[in-house]
């Protein structure tokens, strides 16, 4: 269970200056580092996220960072997430706990959950879910099955026994979140003709990312997000700045091909994201970029990426007042050839919700497989 009280021997303190922070960016490396299905991230993106001048998050809502030590050394980190804009769009008074990384020590984990608990009952908030880091709309959920490969880019990676020690402090399941893979079997002909029907129909018309418009893209983009996802379980929309950030920060992975906008009249009615999944790269940067001011690491990666294969659809979605009209086979048949023209088709589809019963069984009559479940637990206060 969550301890009300610190736990005895393992003691959660908030991190208060550089050093703390280093520590705290540097614990999933101690730990996983050894772990072939470990992708070490890239520090300086670690150090953005927490950054209160540099990530949006933090012009509307806080957090707080947390380290427990034990045998001299930092055995377990968390952070405490209050989320304003998610209590106001979803009427709640939830708080998050994000940024878990935890030795495999109930101790430890009791404290970290304990201490996050406690910072967010003294803001009035009345349950405590994640992982989340720190919206929905960044990585987030627990790997509790699929744990044989590398998470894919921008998907998490945790150890089996992290399970056990959520489940230990007295979390509980509050959503699954499930990843599928696509591998290279044709499309089936009755999506094709679907997809034509639609395309007809309609008026419509697919086309990639304009590289040399792409601020404009980006914004048809965001519009489409912020419309398709609003009615999901814990969606809470972008801001503009949000939204902003995440694309100068995927820009130099985005490989404008992969992104698919469907197109009514001239108006943005669908959107295919697709990514190279550069996780089959990223280890070869160890971490960093930049070594004693030499860019070592970001030439290794630079090499890694040239024999990246594997993709990973992000958002695959349809305007509310053309959905179910085969809208989505039209979108879902130009990101497939989009795919393919790269070379053979090896795509993660990640996340849908588990009850998601219309797109899962969309996905699985395409032949797509459930590889990866995730998890979010919730716990009340």
């Amino acid at each position: 269970m969550i301890p009300d009280t610190p736990v005895a021997g393992a003691t959660a303190r908030p991190v208060r200056d550089r050093r703390g922070l280093r520590a705290f960016v540097e614990l999933p490396y101690l730990l996983h580092g050894d772990d072939p299905h470990f992708v070490p991230p890239l520090r300086g993106e670690c150090r953005w996220l927490l950054d209160r001048r540099r990530n949006p998050f933090f012009a509307y809502g806080d957090a707080e960072l947390f380290t427990v030590t034990a045998g001299g050394r930092v055995a377990g980190r968390v952070a405490a997430v209050h989320n304003p804009r998610h209590n106001a769009a979803h009427g709640g008074r939830d708080g998050f706990f994000g940024q878990f990384a935890c030795a495999d020590d109930p101790a430890v984990a009791a404290a970290l959950l304990g201490a996050a608990a406690r910072w967010a009952r003294e803001r009035g908030l009345t349950s405590l879910a994640g992982p989340v880091n720190f919206t929905m709309n960044d990585e987030c959920g627990l790997l509790v099955d699929g744990f044989g490969e590398r998470p894919a880019v921008m998907m998490p990676y945790n150890p089996p026994y992290y399970r056990d020690l959520l489940e230990g402090c007295g979390l509980r399941k509050a959503k699954d979140l499930w990843a599928w893979r696509r591998g290279p079997h044709p499309l089936g002909e009755r999506l094709a003709r679907v997809a034509e029907r639609a395309r007809r129909r309609h008026g419509l018309t697919v086309r990639p990312l304009d590289g040399r418009r792409f601020t404009a893209d980006i914004d048809r983009v965001k519009h489409i997000y912020n419309d398709v996802w609003r009615h999901n379980w814990g969606f809470t929309p972008m801001t503009d700045a949000e939204f902003a950030a995440t694309a100068r920060r995927l820009r130099s992975v985005i490989d404008p091909r992969l992104i698919q906008l469907a197109e009514a009249g001239g108006e943005p009615v669908g959107v295919a994201l697709v990514l190279p999944d550069l996780n089959e790269a990223l280890p070869a940067a160890r971490g960093r970029l930049t070594t004693w001011g030499l860019p070592i690491g970001l030439l290794r990666l630079a090499r890694a990426a040239r024999h990246v294969r594997r993709t990973r659809a992000v958002l695959f979605g349809v305007v509310e007042r053309l959905r179910g009209q085969g809208v989505e086979a039209v979108l879902y048949a130009a990101a497939y050839d989009a795919i393919r023209a790269r070379g053979p088709v090896d795509c993660e589809l990640s996340w849908t919700l588990e009850d998601n019963d219309a797109v899962n069984r969309y996905l699985a009559a395409d032949g797509c497989v459930r590889t990866k479940t995730y998890r979010i637990y919730r716990r009340d206060l």
